[in-house]
């Protein structure tokens, strides 16, 4: 029994014990960080005050009172104060985001180029006093840039391993170590002067080159900025990339004039470590910026396209989320403005009792009416006529309106059970403001309020007369409507599918979709639970499966991922849907697919006349409500021959048992369907399906059936 839910009354201890030990955790990470900062100030102090005094005793030709090694020492010793002051800074603080990470590096960088500034400008104030050249106090204004500079590229340092490693691997944490260790073995290599032959020089320039290119190379976390964050990192790195520039510039500077006057001194452009750091800093900062710079143009769609997905989700669960049919009308209007960037819209309803309901968005009614009268003294019969020659000339008819502000004119019809119960309307200033891509967004938009309205007013009649069955058949009727009436045909395969619910409405989905002339997306899935529950989130996948499929180059794997994304905001807790979705492309002759915790595929291959199931490995939507689900799917891609068929089923067909309560198995639908495989698609799905309540010796089933069966030509 967990302590924290102790029905006794006892003392609950886990929780002070939790408290304590994340208390004593913050105690401890706040005092190593003070330490290492404390470290690194003593650490700088005595290499400030050993270099003076190799420099003072090298031009007065005296021993040095200080071993000459100790100035190298100390900067390593600060090295690694820096490396922890920052390790517990920046690399574990949990509640840095990317922009945050850029701004820690910005403000660091800021702050050490006014310090930087305020010593130039000293020196600047001293004017044609001697103490500007004098080597001692040149060799101070010297390690003051350099410990800056240090200072700000283990900032960046530890900045840029959070970005690299934020979607980790093991092979990319093992490179990361190696890395760290490669850069000490440096510091240590310059620090004692290793003697190493030219070759092995060469050999770890260029394995450090190397390694650093490849961990600039990963820039995952660029995926999720928005718009506005791509933006304000550009202009960050930009001053990274200018501070990187100053600093190497006046610590080269000054590194030149002291080293003409003490050969004694050791200049920082000659030390492999600070090369290395230098250079892999500035080139992640340049692959970042360019990357970002690149991606730009393309977020904008991205996240239009998500934002889309989300207002077709709204409308959706609006019947679970709204009390009533007013409130979808308002998700309807500003989802679809929003959708298409319109500047103006209204939406006309016949409601359950015959009134007349008129709703706008930026526009009066008044303005609204003088719409429609204008185009009613022009003759346009049928504002819903949704043909492309009505919308030209709805266009052009407004166009000629008198003092009309609206150029552009889109109407989309509200139809329930297959008669229109209002008109959508979509205006904009501008001529021709409405492409083939808004109307299609729009009219699923429309086409989903219709299906939402009908549940509400469906509803209301289950209340008033017998509510279970009613609600029954409300749900059958979404259901169906679900369901495509006719798959996608193609002149390299035949694709059949048969679905069948326990109850009067069931959770089981399948679809498909042409997405261009050679590619075409199937997806088979399964809601868990049954009844209206269940056909509701049925509704939702299919919204998300029409929406993110038309992306462009969509894949299964990202698929899966932006689909749980969307889910998890609407799938209530112990809920989930498992699913395969498959990629089929006609002209490379592959199929590329990804299941998320569906029945495995069963896959015949007509070369050898046999059928087997495909190990593969998926969890599925809604278990996962985090951007950890990446880690759990996969695509997987396959090529297929004349006479193979893809046999998609879900676990009701597998599960179906007998009158001793044995189920009828994978092996007995292996080789049902090697029985079948010359036959017509038709008629192996028929014999399937007669073999299957054969077994069970009734037609009555206790779960959903659903079967999709693709054969290529």
């Amino acid at each position: 029994m967990h302590l924290l839910e102790n029905p006794f009354g006892l003392v609950n201890i886990a929780r002070p014990i939790y408290l304590n030990r994340l208390a004593f955790l913050f105690v401890r990470t706040r005092a190593i960080t003070r330490l290492a900062f404390v470290g690194s100030l003593v650490c700088w102090f005595v290499l400030v005050s050993s270099d003076i005094l190799v420099v003072f005793s090298d031009i007065k030709g005296l021993t040095p009172e200080v071993p000459p090694w100790l100035p190298r020492v100390m900067l390593d010793l600060y090295i690694f104060c820096l490396f922890y002051y920052y390790k517990f800074r920046i690399e574990r603080e949990e509640a840095l985001n990317f922009t945050d990470l850029l701004w820690k590096v910005f403000a660091t960088g800021l702050i050490t180029t006014v310090v930087s500034l305020a010593l130039r400008l000293l020196v600047g104030l001293l004017g044609n006093t001697k103490l500007p050249e004098n080597v001692l106090f040149g060799d101070f204004i010297y390690q003051v840039n350099l410990a800056l500079l240090i200072s700000f590229m283990m900032a960046a340092f530890m900045a840029w391993k959070r970005l690299i490693l934020y979607q980790k691997s093991k092979w990319l944490i093992r490179l990361w170590t190696f890395f760290e260790f490669l850069l000490v073995f440096v510091l240590i290599y310059d620090s004692i002067n290793l003697a190493l032959s030219d070759t092995a020089n060469l050999l770890l320039d260029i394995v450090l080159g190397l390694v650093i290119l490849v961990l600039s190379a990963n820039m995952k976390w660029v995926a999720y900025l928005n718009f506005r964050q791509k933006w304000t990192s550009l202009l960050l790195l930009l001053l990274v990339m200018f501070y990187i520039g100053y600093f190497t510039f006046t610590a080269d500077r000054l590194s030149d004039v002291i080293a003409t006057k003490s050969p004694a001194f050791f200049a920082f452009n000659s030390h492999l470590f600070n090369i290395a750091l230098i250079g892999f800093v500035s080139l992640y900062s340049v692959f970042s910026f360019l990357v970002i710079l690149f991606n730009l143009p393309t977020s904008s769609v991205f996240e239009q396209k998500l934002e889309e997905v989300v207002n077709f989700q709204r409308i959706s669960q609006s019947i679970q989320t709204e009390q009533n049919e007013e409130s979808v009308y308002k998700i309807l209007l500003e989802s679809s403005v929003s959708a298409v960037f319109a500047d103006a819209a209204w939406l006309e309803i016949e409601s359950n009792s015959h009134q007349h309901q008129f709703y706008t968005y930026q526009l009066t009614k008044e303005e609204a009416q003088a719409i429609r009268d204008h185009l009613a003294a022009k003759n346009i019969k049928g504002v819903l006529d949704q043909n492309v020659d009505k919308t030209k000339n709805l266009s052009r008819h407004l166009a000629s309106m008198k003092g009309a502000r609206y150029r552009s004119l889109e109407a989309f019809p509200i139809t329930v059970k297959g008669e229109t119960i209002g008109t959508l309307a979509l205006l904009k200033e501008l001529p021709d403001g409405f492409n083939k891509e808004m109307k299609r967004i729009v009219a699923a938009f429309a086409n989903q309020a219709g299906i939402s309205i009908e549940n509400f007013r469906l509803m209301e009649e289950a209340f008033q007369n017998e509510r279970y069955k009613e609600e029954l058949k409300i749900a059958k009727a979404v259901q169906k409507s679900l369901l495509p009436e006719r798959l996608e045909r193609d002149a390299q395969f035949d694709v059949v599918a048969f679905s069948e619910s326990a109850d009067e409405v069931g959770g089981d989905y399948y679809d498909t979709l042409r997405v261009n002339d050679h590619t075409v997306v199937l997806i088979i899935a399964d809601v868990s639970g049954k009844g209206t529950t269940a056909a509701f989130h049925m509704s939702q996948m299919k919204g998300i499966f029409h929406s993110l499929s038309q992306q462009p180059d969509i894949d299964p794997k990202r698929f899966m991922m932006q689909a749980n994304q969307a889910l998890v905001y609407c799938l209530e807790r112990g809920s989930f849907i498992t699913a395969s979705y498959f990629v089929i492309d006609t002209q490379a002759r592959t199929i590329q697919y990804a299941r998320a915790g569906h029945c495995p595929l069963l896959y015949f291959k007509a070369a050898e006349q046999t059928a087997n199931y495909c190990q593969d490995k998926g969890t599925a939507l809604g278990m996962v409500r985090s951007r950890d689900y990446e880690k759990f799917i996969h695509t997987y891609t396959f090529p297929y021959h004349p006479g193979d068929m893809l046999v998609l089923f879900t676990d009701g067909i597998t599960e179906a048992k007998n009158t001793k309560g044995e189920e009828f198995g994978y092996d007995r639908l292996k080789a049902a369907v090697e029985k079948l495989s010359s036959e017509n698609l038709k008629n192996m799905q028929q014999q399937l399906l007669q073999q299957l309540y054969e077994y069970t010796g009734s037609d009555e089933i206790n779960d959903d059936y659903t079967t999709m069966i693709v054969k290529f030509k």
